[in-house]
């Protein structure tokens, strides 16, 4: 992350000011209508698991939780970089956090809401050039889906695919990476107008401006504290070469994993191999 960038200037691909944007009811649906492709009412988002509703910033993933008046729940992520490979697992654990909130015990399952998660990317995240990739479980030997309610939607700002795509969905993935007035202006589009109008408040708060340089000034602070944490554990394990796994660990924004490789000799060597170390 860029931290001579303003609060002013930052591009929606910014993940505080997403999670920030989108805790707003209002853009949230305007965004997620985008996305599904359908009209959903009204939106009820849980700004509770948003980090800039932490008092301390700490230990809150930078995502969005919303549901609709249908009980069809949404987790929105924005996703600049770091390890691709790891977006499918990530989805998954997502999706199991999100099912295990929806039902009360006791509850029977079919109580068992629909849901979305939702990565945005600044990245191709499967490299076939596409805007959007929606997975749902289906039978290998009927091709019958399963209806088991759940669907995840990997969105891709750098697409190829104009003609599979509505213009407005591509105008917000274009939107993502320009957030700015210049672009759209140029764009042209009522819905584009709206969001931005919303996100243009939002950088004109001094509030939230300090809210962001606080919570910049934490992540520098732990990053820090990451690759004093790594020299600790490669001295302990004995190994030259955890230096250098942790600093890719970082530079990925996996520091979650550093006290896991410290402790799970498989899970190193795993690591070990995916980087050629």
């Amino acid at each position: 992350m860029n931290t001579k960038t303003s609060f002013k200037e930052l591009n929606l691909n910014n993940a505080f000011l997403f999670a920030l944007a989108l805790s707003d009811p209002e853009l949230c649906r305007i965004i997620l209508e985008l996305i599904i492709g359908k009209p959903l009412g009204p939106i009820k988002v849980e700004t509770e698991k948003s980090i800039m509703f932490s008092s301390d910033f700490r230990s809150i993933r930078l995502d969005v939780y919303a549901s609709d008046q249908s009980h069809v729940d949404y987790d929105l992520e924005m996703q600049n970089e770091g390890d691709k490979d790891s977006l499918p697992k990530r989805s998954r654990l997502y999706q199991a956090e999100m099912d295990v909130k929806s039902l009360n015990p006791g509850d029977d399952f079919v109580c068992l809401g629909s849901s979305y998660i939702i990565f945005i990317c600044t990245f191709d995240p499967f490299e076939d050039q596409l805007f959007r990739y929606t997975f749902e479980n289906i039978c290998y030997e009927t091709g019958k889906p399963l209806n088991d309610g759940t669907c995840k939607i990997f969105l891709n700002t750098r697409g190829t695919n104009h003609s599979d795509v509505s213009p407005v969905l591509i105008h917000f993935l274009q939107y993502v990476e320009n957030s700015t007035d210049a672009f759209v202006e140029q764009m042209q589009d009522d819905t584009l107008n709206q969001i931005h109008r919303k996100i243009s408040e939002l950088k004109a708060s001094r509030e939230w401006e300090a809210k962001y340089m606080k919570f910049e000034e934490l992540l520098r602070r732990e990053h820090e504290d990451g690759e004093a944490a790594g020299k600790v554990i490669g001295t302990v394990i004995g190994e030259k070469r955890m230096a250098d796994l942790i600093s890719f660990l970082l530079r990925d924004g996996l520091e979650y994993e550093i006290p896991k490789i410290a402790a799970d000799e498989k899970l190193r060597e795993t690591y070990y191999h995916k980087y050629q170390l």
